[in-house]
């Protein structure tokens, strides 16, 4: 289930209202790069960055993204982040991409290490879900 890899920003179930807050940008900031990924004229994912513009850590961003169930083992999302990186790193200037992945997704962990980040390290019972607490895989990538 998608749901279980995502953020609690992404609420379950996810009503047609939390489409439109989506859309309308009260869920994420889509002055960021926040793309939908479409497959034969269907939104069936997205990938974006959270970044700050400015401060310290403006060199550097977080990764997220989801693809729809009907869509895994295809190499997909393998795919989408080959070509999205190079582009937003190169868009915002960044010298750093991290993301961090739920111990119970390694599917999204092989998507990172296929294309060039490294695991730099564990959060340990970081995040809680309905079925316990999980580990979060932080993974690091640097120009």
């Amino acid at each position: 289930m998608i749901v279980r890899g995502l953020s609690d920003r992404f609420p379950h179930p996810y009503t047609r209202a939390d489409g439109e807050a989506f859309l309308a940008g009260r869920i994420v900031d889509l002055d960021a790069p926040v793309l939908a990924i479409e497959i034969d004229g269907e939104a069936c994912g997205s990938i974006g960055v959270r970044h700050a513009a400015a401060g310290e850590r403006a060199h550097s961003a977080e990764l997220g993204y989801w693809l729809g169930r009907a869509h895994w083992n295809r190499g997909v999302m393998r795919r989408v982040v080959s070509v999205y990186v190079p582009w937003v790193m190169q868009a915002l200037s960044l010298t750093r991409l991290q993301a961090a992945v739920l111990d119970i997704n390694p599917a999204s962990a092989r998507v990172l290490e296929a294309n060039g980040f490294v695991e730099e390290g564990r959060l340990r019972h970081a995040i809680r879900k309905p079925d316990g607490l999980h580990d979060l895989r932080v993974f690091g990538l640097l120009r």
